[in-house]
């Protein structure tokens, strides 16, 4: 995240281009409770993005940078967070199945002397917040050398499970005890805590990198029988993760939401006319193989949370197109729609002239109001909560966050 962010793959996409029935629940409100509504933050620590600021704090330093990121979020009127506790096949619990994350403590495996999550979840509901735990189903390492990884790792004990791509360390989706086991290890978790709900990112099978092949041959050699070709195989077994992980969550924490958050362009209309009107250099359907649209018509999944990171007007992803396309996908369907706001680039020097405005995400919340199908935004992400450079979360609240509003169920 952050300088290593998974953020930065949708920037990164967008640079190779070849290129209201419903108001917001908030407004116009003077007194009593909002409607319910999505108001979520995502807390990466993948990277120390947003928490632990940096490994190798005291327990006592950690737990109070985790509690301030709560307190913030309840001052900004939202209700949800999304921790994520399972960044690189590690854990920010007292696992049975993978080491504790390096990112606590500065050393893969080495116990940080609490809790994280079981702490997280309590001190969440002491304020009035849902937690959803975040888990990264295949990334092992942001780095390509197993021998830094803890020695009793299971990538280290089951090296046919990885795969090395793009300087990366990858659990090889193909393989069926690959998808047995990290479905056990994020159950763990579940079971365990009396999380809100169970959160995936945008990482399926790895962003494409030029000139480089994801080496799966021996897998789809073993179970690709059936299929037309090796994109059906590897959607097919994403689409295996989803609704098995989806099955698993309601057997062991009933009241759970399971939901996930792609890249926000399934296939461009070019390339498909059932998608949407962008030029996107990346599509979730063909390149990460995971068919997005299709868990939300099927109704496998809770909620779905697009990755919406571009301004109004961006030529290649607009805003106000992509969300239109996103609600016509919903309607119908048994799958909450959220929207995933880029307010981490709101006022970086760096970004379109649009992102210079305080008020262009407060303009995202008035135009998704126009859509029945948009239940709530979610933002990324922390520390930019926290330190919003231009004020544009905070335009956000005066505009649209009048009255605290509980989540959707």
């Amino acid at each position: 995240m952050g300088r290593v962010s998974r953020r930065a793959f949708a920037v990164a996409a967008l640079s190779a281009f070849t290129m209201m029935p419903r108001a917001s629940a908030a407004t116009g409100r003077q007194g009593g409770a909002a409607d319910s509504e999505m108001r979520g933050v995502w807390i990466a620590s993948v990277a120390n993005r947003d928490w632990p600021s940096k490994s190798g704090l005291t327990a006592s330093q950690q737990r109070a940078e985790l509690r301030t990121h709560l307190d913030t979020a309840a001052d900004h009127r939202l209700n949800t967070v999304f921790l994520q506790v399972r960044p690189t096949a590690d854990a920010m619990w007292p696992s049975p199945y993978e080491p504790w994350s390096q990112y606590l403590t500065g050393t893969q495996g080495k116990d940080p002397g609490w809790d994280p999550l079981g702490t997280a979840v309590e001190e969440a509901h002491a304020r009035g917040l849902r937690l959803h735990a975040w888990f990264n189903p295949y990334r092992i390492a942001v780095h390509a050398d197993p021998s830094r990884l803890a020695a009793s790792h299971p990538a280290r004990e089951n090296p046919h499970w990885v795969v090395t791509y793009g300087g990366k360390l990858f659990y090889n989706p193909g393989l069926p005890e690959v998808r047995a086991f990290v479905e056990d290890a994020m159950l763990d978790a579940v079971a365990k805590y009396r999380v809100d709900g169970v959160h995936f990112d945008d990482y399926f099978y790895p962003y494409p990198v030029a000139g480089q092949t994801f080496d799966d041959d021996a897998a789809y050699d073993e179970h690709g029988g059936g299929f037309p070709d090796r994109a059906a195989w590897r959607r097919d077994n994403i689409d295996r993760l989803v609704r098995e992980t989806a099955e698993r969550v309601k057997e062991v924490r009933p009241d759970a939401r399971f939901g996930i958050s792609p890249f926000g362009v399934w296939r461009n209309a070019g390339t498909d006319p059932l998608g949407s009107d962008t030029k996107a250099g990346v599509e979730t359907y063909d390149d990460l193989h995971a068919d997005t649209r299709k868990w939300v018509r099927e109704g496998w999944i809770d909620y779905i949370v697009p990755q919406l990171y571009w301004n109004i007007g961006f030529a290649a992803a607009d805003y106000a197109k992509l969300v239109p396309w996103w609600a016509e996908v919903a309607r119908g369907s048994s799958t909450q729609l959220y929207l995933g706001e880029a307010l981490y680039k709101a006022g970086d020097p760096a970004q379109p002239a649009a992102w210079q405005q305080t008020g262009e995400l407060s303009r995202h919340l008035t135009l998704a109001g126009k859509h029945a199908q948009v239940r709530g935004h979610v933002y990324f992400a922390a520390k930019d909560v926290a330190a919003d450079r231009i004020g544009a979360m905070a335009r956000v609240v005066a505009d649209h966050y009048g009255q605290p509003a509980p989540p959707p169920r």
